[in-house]
């Protein structure tokens, strides 16, 4: 129980963008679903094809996707076919969903970036570890030869499977079974994709991956990791660090030999002052999901030489950065939450809750939100300032996401020395 307790982290942190994603606003289809996959497929309702080509210009395209095949089967895919039915108006907001399990929907940026980073062709025969839902081998589908896909959880596994066959995605394979042993049958793979994090990469992958292939995969520690393209020359693996990211633990065996647990007496934030860097163009390790955030270099910045900075001119778009840390209210019941701030001319976005604003949001041991405490939120233009506050922790909390950034109001933050320290009363 454990593992899939500590996994749900994942869906908190994306869960946030609800109320932050640029698509919120407009991205809101109703009714019944009708799936455009496959080469029988009936039509996409209007409003669904309209809420995810909308999703795709402003949160994909806009951020970066370039791959034009890659953006094809962004839009053509139908995402709302393997979301919760509960979930549906959520389907095309960039965000991660519940899938049950303990399991998430990866947001469709994610998606769209792992799939241009694997650089699929038609002739690639591709293994998939962490089937979920089956949304990105449905993705896939239509860009390589065949796709290998292996879930752990056995009724996620069926599932996916059954939705897969239903809207045609005949060259999906899917397996139940631990993902950390990969597909020998079906060895060696042109490319492998890895969509749940191992402390570090499987030696069986390795082996599995012909020569010449990549494989994109998330590793590191339960809440901070690193999303890595891997090439594998003489068989050897060249590696390239992509971007920070957070996605659920790679279970099973990967679990097994995990060799750092978090500590939830001792929560505390990684890389606060943002001098760690990864990734080009850089942004701060163990902070992932930024949006109209950029690192800057400045020899006279508050601590270090590096801070961070989010930029919006449209009310309502999303400016933020988000990070996990494990927290047990029994044993901290105070937190001490610190920065430094700059701003100019800030103001809130589309309504008074989008505001520029550091905050904490505590969850319970079934994923139930239990609040938010905010340090902020500011206005109009402001040199660096020092900003502190002790908040109280909730006595059933075991995990916290804290997120800074702008969150839809408009105007230029500067931020540095993020800390998050256990306080007593």
């Amino acid at each position: 129980m454990t593992g899939e307790k500590n996994r749900r982290i994942a869906w908190a942190a994306m869960a946030l963008l609800t109320a932050l994603s640029a698509v919120q606003a407009s991205a809101q289809g109703r009714g019944e679903p009708r799936a455009k996959s496959g080469p029988k497929a009936a039509a996409t309702k209007p409003s669904f094809t309209e809420a995810r080509n909308r999703m795709v210009d402003e949160e994909i395209v806009r951020a970066g996707i370039k791959n034009l095949r890659v953006i094809q089967a962004m839009r053509d895919t139908p995402r709302h076919e393997f979301v919760p039915r509960k979930d549906l108006p959520s389907a095309y907001f960039d965000m991660a969903l519940p899938i049950g399990d303990g399991q998430t929907i990866s947001p469709p940026f994610i998606v769209a970036f792992m799939t241009q980073s694997l650089d699929p062709q038609p002739e690639d025969k591709v293994l998939e570890i962490g089937t979920g839902s089956g949304y990105q081998a449905a993705v896939l589908s239509p860009l390589v030869k065949d796709v290998y896909t292996i879930e752990i959880v056995e009724r996620l596994g069926h599932t996916a499977a059954r939705t897969l066959q239903r809207l045609h995605y005949r060259n999906v394979h899917v397996k139940v079974g631990d993902g950390y042993q990969g597909w020998p049958e079906h060895a060696p793979f042109d490319k492998i994709i890895v969509t749940c994090s191992p402390e570090e990469v499987p030696p069986k992958l390795v082996e599995q991956l012909k020569e010449g292939g990549r494989m994109v995969v998330p590793v590191g520690q339960r809440y901070q990791q690193t999303l890595y393209l891997l090439k594998k020359t003489a068989g050897k693996l060249e590696k390239e660090s992509l971007l920070p990211t957070l996605f659920v633990p790679m279970t099973g065996a990967a679990e097994a030999k995990r060799k750092v647990q978090p500590d939830p007496t001792k929560p505390e934030v990684e890389n606060g002052d943002f001098e760690e860097v990864a990734g080009d163009p850089p942004q701060p390790r163990a902070w992932h999901y930024l949006r109209q955030a950029e690192m800057v270099v400045d020899e006279d910045a508050p601590s270090g030489k590096n801070y961070v900075r989010f930029r919006n001119t449209t009310p309502g778009r999303a400016s933020q950065m988000l990070q996990a840390f494990a927290i047990d209210g029994r044993k901290v019941p105070w937190l001490k939450v610190s920065a430094m701030v700059r701003g100019k001319d800030l103001r809130p976005g589309q309504t008074a809750h989008q505001v520029p604003l550091i905050g904490v949001i505590f969850y319970d041991d079934t994923r139930a939100m239990l609040g938010e405490k905010t340090l902020g939120s500011w206005r109009d233009t402001f040199a660096w300032q020092s900003e502190e506050k002790r908040i109280e922790v909730p006595a059933r909390a075991r995990e916290a996401i804290i997120r800074v950034g702008l969150f839809g109001a408009t105007g230029e933050l500067c931020v540095d020395y993020v800390v998050v320290k256990a306080a007593r009363k």
